[in-house]
């Protein structure tokens, strides 16, 4: 199973601020370890909100508000996708990870083609495989 570890954003990462030396050092470590295992398929940290923008839709109206935007603790500083056994398998590595007195890490899994069931026509699913082999399987 595929599972996004999502790195919530606080007033630092909002703010601007970059790791320290140590913190980007032990991270290195981290995500050496993930990728020794071979369950690390993506991670990259995230621009503070300010950089952002969001698109909103309603209806046929398509709206582009610039950031930054509010409520700090439901935005995104950054992700891990990775690939694991199971939930119990994320947790634990996710329990490895070094953060930081505070930091909140959200672990959701991807949803696979076989999630989606018979709404997902053989045509759909024909088109779905060959995007994915066209990204290199991530898609």
């Amino acid at each position: 199973m595929r599972c996004m570890i999502i790195v919530k954003a606080n007033a630092n990462s909002e703010a601007g601020r970059m790791p320290s030396t140590a913190m980007l050092e032990a991270m290195g470590r981290y995500n050496e370890e993930l990728v020794n295992a071979g369950i690390l398929l993506a991670g990259e940290g995230l621009h503070p909100s300010s950089a952002g923008v969001r698109v909103r839709f309603d209806g046929g109206e398509r709206t582009v508000v610039d950031g930054p935007f509010a409520a700090t603790q439901e935005l995104i500083a950054g992700f891990w996708l990775i690939q694991v056994k199971s939930r119990e398998e994320a947790v634990e590595w996710v329990r490895r990870a070094p953060m930081q007195d505070g930091d909140v890490l959200e672990i959701r899994q991807v949803f696979e083609t076989e999630d989606f069931g018979a709404e997902l026509t053989p045509a759909l699913r024909e088109q779905e495989d060959r995007l994915r082999d066209r990204v290199g399987g991530t898609a």
